[in-house]
């Protein structure tokens, strides 16, 4: 099943030989058991909220019964390190477009997935999010979406959405639409049973000050995954 592919900015180098990258896993849909510093593939779909479901229950994007192949379905797909704090932003409106709906997934056997998350519809567009990858002896157990608040807004048309997700009014994102970023944060521990740390470290920064950092690190890639 093939799912159309988005535009990604990424902060980390994703595809290709990472010097001391023991980890050969490079599909979101596969599974693997992975150590500190080491890359990890994951996806973010991005759909209409009863898409990601399969007789009423939420499914990986990797399940084919979900059929996000037919369904206008988009996907981003990135490589952070593990227990390293990145930040992932996404350009354009395809999220929108998508459905306006997001899911972060990785791993097939023990197929882990976030719940849906809205990111925008007709109103406004969420700008900024934090995703938390949850390991057990390295491997990936869950996927959860944790307020990023709303310290990050600023602007004129910045709005605080349900006093915890900083969004814009879709209106103003213009024609290319609003640019979504996403810390990815760990927690639990890796293969050789060291615990993960930067979960904690998120909660001492703001999102801007991340954005700020990375500002200048930014490369474009094309991306096609197969699932």
């Amino acid at each position: 099943m093939k799912i159309t592919t988005v535009m990604v900015m990424m902060m980390m180098m994703m595809i290709g030989a990472v010097a001391g990258d023991s980890n050969g896993v490079y599909s979101p849909c596969e599974d693997a058991k992975v150590q500190k510093s080491v890359g990890f593939t994951i996806g973010l779909a991005f759909s209409k909220k009863e898409y990601f479901s399969f007789q009423n229950v939420q499914l990986s994007p990797c399940d084919s019964r979900l059929g996000l192949a037919k369904k206008n379905a988009t996907l981003a797909v990135f490589r952070p390190k593990i227990d390293e704090i990145s930040l992932l932003t996404i350009n354009g409106n395809t999220t929108l477009q998508a459905g306006g709906y997001m899911v972060a997934f990785a791993g097939r056997k023990y197929a882990a997935r976030s719940l849906s998350i809205m990111v925008a519809d007709s109103n406004y567009t969420i700008t900024s999010f934090t995703l938390v990858m949850e390991f057990k002896q390295g491997s990936l157990q869950n996927l959860f979406w944790k307020s990023s608040g709303c310290d990050s807004c600023s602007g004129k048309s910045a709005t605080c959405l349900n006093k915890q997700d900083c969004a814009r009014p879709t209106s103003k994102c213009g024609q290319n639409g609003c640019s979504l970023s996403i810390q990815s944060a760990f927690s639990g521990t890796d293969k050789n049973l060291e615990v993960l740390n930067s979960l904690y470290e998120v909660s001492e920064l703001r999102q801007q000050s991340l954005i700020d950092l990375y500002s200048d690190l930014r490369d474009q890639f094309f991306y096609e995954m197969t699932l």
